[in-house]
């Protein structure tokens, strides 16, 4: 009998230690209880560069065809390559063998239904991994497998969502960090004038140079020296699964995902007016107050993919980010995908003739405390008491708890899997910001 450990059903994934929590026996009976679970006829597969990832995606396509249904093997491929291949080609589902930015050890799944529409562990994740330990009907017939090369239809539908004749010769630094992005970006850059300096494009799963996670500063240090050494206008870094992006400017200073939402939102506004764009409450005030000034109607979520999505699509929004590099785009099936947003900044950037420091100047005047992680033992009395202490001050409870104050504001949330609570904290100045940070941490480490 497998066992089948309950603690690798995340909130919006399946991940857990190669070996150890996630077997090829796991991938087989998950693509067993995928089909089962959606009654598809087709599941399209990709997977990323791990040394597990190509014997986990052989179990998962066995599991889905033992169970009666086709399986569409897409080779090694980003994770928005493979919603794009479920939105563009009309599967009825789609897994990506990938653990995104996590240690070599780790791998995982990330599934979708059709159109791109994400399963979590509410909707879909924890009914297939009751189905594995139930059992599965038993079925007359085996599926068959096909493979099917994406890459150039990929490439050519990131393109359009910008005029590429419209893009100017800049010099861009990109670190792929051995991931996805070493295999997707160059088709798509191939069709432009940038002159790209390519850093850790060579696809390597035990990540030699650094770990592929952006979103931490020790990893894109590498990108900010390569950089400034080579005079370059941006630059720019894709996590492990090259769903996620980051941006630094000319003068190697970090953007953060909200930032970046700002100005994409910015572009995507010019060509429609009067759009509505989402955002999560984490994100800087200059997000709502650039798609307001822009003419868009902005929308206020919570943090999470499979929170975002639901909402884009019922308000039909253009366009959503976040701040930890996610964004999505109505017409890439409501899906995220980094390079999309990559080509729309520089779509902006060509059109503006400014440089990425001097766009960004003009927007933002904040200053971030960026995301402080704290174990707390009783997260609801902890919540309470900082609703207490600020009971003076605008608060709501979207998620976490949420304080307005004159000249700053912050965010207090749990994490869906750790006993932690985590602060995000913007002010007008460094001053106020640094000492509103530390009285909001004294009292949630108190």
């Amino acid at each position: 009998m497998t066992d089948i450990k309950d603690e690798i059903f995340k909130a919006y994934d399946v991940r857990g230690i190669y070996g150890e929590t996630i077997t090829d026996e796991i991938s087989y009976l998950f693509g067993r209880g995928l089909v089962q679970y959606l009654g598809a006829t087709t599941v399209a597969v990709g997977y990323d560069m791990r040394e597990s990832s190509p014997s986990l995606a052989q179990s998962m396509i066995r599991g889905i065809t033992d169970q009666g249904a086709n399986a569409a093997d897409l080779g090694k491929i980003s994770t928005d390559s493979l919603y794009f291949a479920v939105g563009q080609f009309g599967y009825p589902a789609g897994v990506m063998i990938t653990a995104s930015h996590n240690p070599p050890e780790y791998n995982g799944f990330k599934v979708c239904r059709e159109n791109a529409i994400p399963l979590s562990g509410d909707q879909g994740l924890k009914q297939i991994r009751d189905l594995m330990k139930r059992g599965f009907k038993d079925v007359t017939h085996k599926g068959r497998k096909t493979e099917r090369d994406i890459r150039e239809d990929f490439s050519k539908h990131v393109l359009s969502f910008i005029d590429a004749d419209k893009i100017k010769p800049f010099k861009i630094v990109i670190d792929a960090g051995n991931g996805m992005g070493g295999k997707i970006l160059p088709p798509v850059f191939e069709q432009l004038p940038c002159e790209v300096v390519p850093m850790y494009f060579e696809l390597d799963g035990t990540f030699p140079n650094h770990p592929a996670n952006p979103i931490e500063p020790e990893n894109i240090k590498d990108l900010q020296k390569k950089t400034t050494e080579t005079e370059a206008f941006l630059g720019a870094a894709f996590d492990g699964d090259a769903d996620r992006m980051f941006l630094i400017d000319e003068n190697a200073k970090p953007m953060g995902g909200d930032i970046v939402t700002a100005m994409v939102a910015r572009n995507l506004l010019k060509k429609e007016p009067g759009a509505t764009i989402v955002y999560n409450l984490i994100c800087s005030k200059t997000v709502r107050e650039t798609i307001e000034k822009f003419g868009g109607k902005p929308i206020r979520t919570k943090v999470g993919h499979a929170l975002i999505k639901p909402i884009m699509r019922e308000h039909d929004a253009v366009f959503g980010g976040e701040h930890s590099g996610h964004f999505y785009f109505r017409n890439n099936y409501f899906a995220d995908s980094g390079i999309i947003a990559l080509l729309v900044i520089l779509e902006l950037l060509s059109s503006e003739a400014k440089s990425l420091s001097e766009l960004v100047s003009e927007i933002d005047p904040y200053v971030r405390s960026g995301e402080i992680n704290s174990r707390v033992e009783d997260i609801p009395a902890k919540l309470e008491e900082l609703k207490e202490h600020y009971k003076d001050l605008e608060i709501d409870e979207l998620d976490g708890v949420t304080v307005e104050g004159r000249n700053f504001w912050f965010n207090v949330r749990p994490s869906n899997t750790e006993p932690l609570l985590r602060l995000n904290l913007e002010a007008d100045n460094e001053e106020i910001m640094q000492e509103k940070t530390a009285e909001v941490l004294e009292l949630i480490r108190s």
